[in-house]
Formats: structure tokens, sequence, C-alpha cells
């Protein structure tokens, strides 16, 4: 890679609202990041799948006199959530064109392989697809909204 090339990286990712890049190319790789003042740097950690709790229940109001208490109610079991994460930066697309349907939509059941989304990364469409059978529980990401490496894109029901 020349410099002329890395520089034009730089400015590129300078303008954008992209906050890092990894490109590499013959076997050469370079990572561009903005550091900003204002937010510190957070490591991700990925655990997959990731237990939500259920709301904690009131605690129980106070009884007077010879009324005996009544149990708390049960709680629902915890559901199990499998995080759907971007393997790039780039662009995340719910659809293969703007007047094509969604690949998905929340409540919708899935199994392993079904394409969820695009990310476009350099003119490349990256197909995103799910390694979990389940069924969409969220998509957290708004189409043609930018994305980072790691970032979560979609929760997964597990079934």
């Amino acid at each position: 890679m020349d410099l002329a090339y890395i520089k034009k990286v730089i400015k590129l990712v300078e303008k954008s609202e992209v906050d890092e890049i990894e490109i590499e190319e013959e076997g050469k790789k370079i990572r561009v990041a903005k550091h900003r003042n204002s937010l510190p740097a957070v490591p991700v950690q990925a655990t997959s799948p990731v237990p939500i709790p259920a709301a904690a229940p009131a605690p129980p109001l106070p009884t007077s006199g010879t009324a005996p208490a009544t149990p708390p109610p049960q709680t629902k079991p915890e559901k199990k959530y499998h995080e759907i994460k971007s393997p790039i930066v780039g662009t995340f697309y719910r659809a293969p064109a703007p007047d094509a349907e969604n690949y998905v939509e929340v409540g919708q059941e899935i199994k392993v392989g079904t394409v969820l989304c695009i990310v476009e990364a350099m003119k490349l469409m990256n197909e995103i697809e799910s390694d979990v059978n389940g069924r969409v529980a969220q998509i957290l990401v708004e189409n043609g909204k930018p994305v980072e490496y790691n970032q979560v894109l979609f929760l997964i029901e597990l079934s």
C-alpha cells in the first residue's frame, strides 16, 4: 500500500461517522481509528447466549394484624438471547434493495443460514446470516445507519 492511499483512508475516516476501519491488501494490513476525547474506549466482550433477567417482583405490601401474607408471584424463567454482531465496519441495510422487502422482521422464526441483513463496506455487500435457530427478538440498528465492528445488530431468542 502506498502512502497516498493510506492518507486518503485517514481523511475518509476523519470526515465520516465511522470511528474505525481495517483494510487488508496483498498481505498488508492497516487499521485507522479515531480517538475521541469525549467518549472513553470500552472493550466489547462477546458472551453468547446472553440471559436477560425478568423484571423483579414488587415487594409485598405490609399486612395488618392476623391476615396471612400472600406469597410473592412466580417469576418467569429467564429467556436466553443470542447476539448477532457485525463482522465489519460498514452501513447496515435490512433489505437487498431500497424497494425490496426486509430480510427479517421482529418475531419471525429463523434458522441457521437465514440472511438477516447486509452490511455494505467499500461498495461490497456482505450478507449477515444467522448462526442459530430461533426467533428475532430485537433489531438494534436502523436501516441505512453506520455500524462498527462487533456491534450487536440482532438479539435472537433461542428455540
